[in-house]
């Protein structure tokens, strides 16, 4: 109950970061007929299909630790047989890739002349979705940290499992903001 409680109030975070997008938008919006133009939607298009995609591989793992098999059975190339550990060293991939396509558009946009203090739409970009790539970067290192567990513990069992279960939420929590984020950002120009 109090994971639930803390993402509610992440939850009232991003929502100060969409009303602060949404305020300056409304009192500056010459801005974004300009900068707009510069976003690579494709680019961002297929950077958030690699997150989403790590929802469902993170779904999996979660599927595996309730069943508690922390680690595959079989073969590494037989993903059915594969446990927690294996399909959320899958989604810490996916995850590491976006964060690094984040990284990657900033400089562009840089390069571009679009940065955090160059004006108000800049500022707003980078606050709303650099601190989004802080959620996501957060939620890579619990992945470091279930995994540890997984690997710790004597006998894999609830408490890991909830662990698991509690990091996933954050995941999918961090991914449906991205949704947002993606859809306000790049298609609501």
């Amino acid at each position: 109950m109090g994971f639930i409680v803390f993402l509610a109030s992440d939850l009232m975070f991003f929502a100060a970061l969409f009303a602060m997008y949404f305020t300056i938008r409304s009192v500056v919006p010459e801005l974004w007929e300009t900068q707009t133009e510069v976003l690579d939607i494709p680019y961002a298009l297929g950077n958030t299909l690699i997150l989403v995609s790590s929802s469902f591989t993170c779904q999996l793992g979660v599927f595996a630790a309730e069943k508690f098999r922390p680690r595959r059975t079989g073969s590494l190339f037989n993903i059915a047989k594969w446990g927690m550990v294996e399909w959320f060293y899958l989604t810490f991939l996916l995850g590491a890739v976006f964060v690094a396509g984040q990284v990657m558009e900033y400089a562009t946009l840089v390069s571009e002349g679009i940065a955090i203090n160059s004006d108000g739409y800049g500022s707003v970009f980078y606050l709303t979705t650099g601190f989004h790539g802080i959620h996501v970067t957060i939620g890579l290192i619990c992945f470091l940290l279930v995994i540890g567990r997984a690997y710790g513990a004597k006998k894999f069992g609830h408490h890991e499992a909830t662990f698991a279960i509690c990091v996933s939420y954050y995941w999918h929590f961090v991914d449906v903001v991205w949704v947002g984020l993606f859809g306000v950002i790049y298609l609501l120009q």
